[in-house]
């Protein structure tokens, strides 16, 4: 892994996701030793986890067709999630990183699924809880972060539920499913 490599190719990015794709590896890494992933492919995995971004929706559709994803209509009609999308294809085609668990972690990061590996964990809570992040409920996310990674997930998840439901627009059945995981883990304990 060629970490220099894979900063320099933020330089792509303006400034602000430049910054913040740095903060998202670096919180990764944090939370991966914290709670057991592997902090080396959290880092990477940070780094690129926004890579595409900043593309316009018709070149991302491109990158995501030409990775052989056919978009479910909920994702064809939620461009706001492409980039995770692309971003998985760009870094498995572009960039020949042919590791699953990278693979997940990227793809997922902005919905979370059910199934969640760790890793998959650690990238969405560091990519909702970096530093230069600032909403409401941000400290609480991370206070609930730093008790278990599902507490974390499991406040993120239920903030951004409710705030795509009050505004009307779709919410992916990937962070249902994985919203409703977690509770009912939680139940069976």
């Amino acid at each position: 892994m060629d970490l220099e490599y894979y900063k320099k190719e933020l330089d792509q990015l303006s400034e602000y996701r430049r910054i913040h794709s740095l903060n998202v590896a670096e919180e990764a890494v944090r939370l991966a030793k914290k709670y057991g992933a592997d902090p080396e492919k959290a880092r990477l995995a940070g780094l690129l986890h926004d890579i595409t971004k900043e593309i316009d929706n018709e070149n991302q559709l491109k990158i995501i067709e030409n990775g052989g994803i056919i978009l479910t209509d909920v994702e064809r009609r939620s461009p706001k999630l492409w980039h995770a999308i692309s971003g998985a294809v760009t870094v498995r085609d572009k960039y020949g990183i042919a590791d699953e668990d990278i693979f997940h972690a990227i793809l997922y990061h902005t919905t979370a699924r059910a199934g969640m590996s760790k890793l998959e964990k650690c990238i969405f809570l560091a990519d909702f809880t970096s530093p230069e992040r600032s909403y409401p409920d941000i400290d609480v996310i991370r206070r609930y972060a730093e008790v278990s990674l599902e507490e974390g997930m499991l406040y993120g998840l239920k903030f951004t539920i409710s705030r795509l439901s009050g505004r009307g627009n779709l919410i992916s059945p990937n962070a249902l499913d994985a919203y409703n995981e977690i509770l009912l883990q939680k139940s069976d304990h």
